[in-house]
């Protein structure tokens, strides 16, 4: 893994910030920040705990648990956002249409907004909650990454021909701006393109090579 990359250290130093119902309690709208999204069941919360190496995301055997904005603190300019988890069927409904509108309002508002993470179970790809995101990640012009999570649940035959297909569907259907790749958080894999991803949204791309001199 190339430790040149300055994204390890802040991902491994991230801290909680704060957790936000509606826009107006998100931390002040500057600097960089990357959101993770995905339905409630697509390994969101392990997806951000692997990147960050620690367990700043919580895990439910309880899929849709996360109902807030939660914000990561990586140094002072840079943030992570776990989003909520949608989709899922115990959910009421009123709670829902309030998340939906306030990720929404998020989304549509966030300035330091820099890019998208987007997690589909490889098993269950391409769900009408990934075709919605793909769709407003389009027509907004935001950048967006796709992870395939529990890669690992299939062999890797398997998961190279699902991401080969996904990639071919995302680019009839949406261009060939959105961008993907497989990834497992038990295995640990698919960590460095998904650290190369951040690093180049929150500008830190360059600095690695300055550091390293």
């Amino acid at each position: 893994m190339q430790l040149k990359n300055p994204i390890l250290g802040l991902c491994q130093q991230s801290t909680f910030m704060l957790s936000a119902a509606k826009v107006d309690q998100c931390p002040d709208d500057e600097g960089f920040e990357v959101a993770f999204a995905g339905r409630s069941n697509a390994g969101k919360s392990s997806a951000l705990n692997t990147l960050t190496h620690a367990s700043l995301a919580r895990t439910s055997k309880t899929p849709g648990r996360t109902q807030l904005l939660n914000f990561f603190k990586l140094d002072e300019e840079r943030r992570l956002v776990d989003l909520p988890g949608y989709g899922y069927a115990k959910v009421p409904i009123p709670l829902k249409q309030h998340w939906q509108r306030h990720l929404e309002a998020y989304l549509g508002s966030r300035e330091s907004l820099k890019g998208l993470i987007l997690m589909m179970d490889i098993r269950h790809p391409m769900t009408d909650f990934d075709l919605l995101m793909l769709d407003w990640a389009v027509a907004s012009g935001m950048p967006m990454h796709i992870l395939l999570t529990k890669a690992d649940k299939l062999t890797y035959g398997a998961a190279k021909n699902t991401l080969l297909k996904v990639q071919s569907e995302i680019r009839k259907g949406w261009g060939e701006t959105i961008t993907i790749q497989l990834f497992s958080a038990p295995k640990r894999m698919g960590l460095e393109e998904a650290y190369t991803v951040l690093a180049d949204w929150m500008e830190l791309a360059d600095k690695g090579s300055e550091e390293a001199e």
